[in-house]
């Protein structure tokens, strides 16, 4: 259902009500006015909360509750007190007022460590817990995770954080034209992505105002929803890894899946380069593996047979040294 529809079907039935509640006939459309406009400051206002989150609201309604029943006791306690009816009344109301005000404000400040508020709270037996995955902005302007999501190699339901969001447009917005490029790039990934998984991509309202750096927001978001970060950002790898946060790394994933090779194993490799030591060429496996080939920058531009000598594993990726195959 449409939310106009939704709207505009809660500002006629208030004319309704307002008509039929001010009676007789000369007052009912002045009531069924009332109505109408009071229906309308009531969509504004709901309009103007549009950036309060779930959690938010959970955690006031939460702190309210508890500053209700902080006033009841301590009103109690203060009826044994030779007290009037009429300086115990303004006692229970001022008492009221100054707990539910300090509830509430306890509930928004401490809104993160309310883990068992409803929002929040997984009905379901433990084995059978979905799994959350945070995409960040590197993995999104990369590109790769909407053809790794088709190949069902993710499970799970798809965040992203509204901060992400907010990045993406700034470098989308960026005067540099490569940022430029590369934000916009992601904006398209992120609309075929939406495209692709419809309801199975969520985007979180949380803003953790008063931390600066988007990785630390990352972190505290996986933390709080106990999810993982898809990210190809090295540092916040290592960062989240180091707090306890599950970390899916796409380039670790494009290296493990690369083609295994052992010395004396002979292949064919077009080379493209010389090589930073003397004498060498490198060309490239189909994957993007560099291999280097010795004693062959005469040949650069063909395409040479090899024989493997060693592969090095480094954390750019692997690199395989090979020599020219003997004739």
């Amino acid at each position: 259902m449409n939310l106009l529809f939704v709207r505009i079907l809660f500002i006629f039935i208030s004319a309704i009500v307002g008509y039929q509640m001010l009676q007789p006939q000369d007052m009912a459309t002045l009531g069924a006015v009332g109505g109408g406009l009071i229906a309308g400051l009531i969509i504004l206002m709901e309009i103007g909360m549009r950036r309060v989150s779930v959690k938010g609201l959970s955690s006031t309604v939460f702190g309210l509750i508890l500053g209700l029943i902080m006033a009841k006791l301590v009103t109690d306690a203060f009826s044994i007190a030779p007290l009037s009816p009429v300086q115990l009344s303004f006692a229970r109301i001022i008492l009221t007022l100054i707990f539910c005000y300090l509830g509430m404000v306890i509930g928004l400040r401490g809104k993160d460590e309310f883990n068992i508020i409803i929002p929040y709270v997984r009905l379901r037996r433990q084995d059978q817990l979905e799994d959350v995955i945070i995409l960040d902005t590197s993995v999104i302007i990369d590109g790769r995770i909407l053809d790794i999501y088709k190949t069902n190699f993710l499970e799970g339901r798809l965040v992203i954080p509204r901060f992400v969001l907010k990045e993406l447009q700034q470098i989308a917005d960026s005067t540099d034209p490569i940022k430029r490029q590369r934000g916009r790039r992601g904006l398209e990934i992120l609309h075929s992505l939406q495209k692709e998984i419809g309801q199975e991509l969520i985007l979180h309202e949380e803003e953790f105002t008063g931390v600066g750096e988007v990785d630390v927001k990352l972190v505290k978001l996986a933390k709080l929803l106990q999810a993982k970060i898809l990210t190809v950002d090295f540092n916040l790898n290592r960062v989240a890894t180091l707090q306890g946060v599950k970390v899916l790394n796409i380039n670790e994933l494009a290296n493990a899946i690369k083609s295994v090779v052992f010395p004396g194993e002979r292949m064919e490799i077009k080379l493209i380069k010389e090589g930073k030591e003397y004498n060498q060429a490198v060309g490239y496996l189909d994957d993007g593996t560099m291999v280097v080939v010795e004693d062959a920058r005469r040949l650069i531009g063909q395409e040479v047979k090899v024989v493997v000598t060693s592969v090095l594993q480094t954390q750019a990726g692997r690199m395989i040294f090979t020599k020219l195959e003997d004739r």
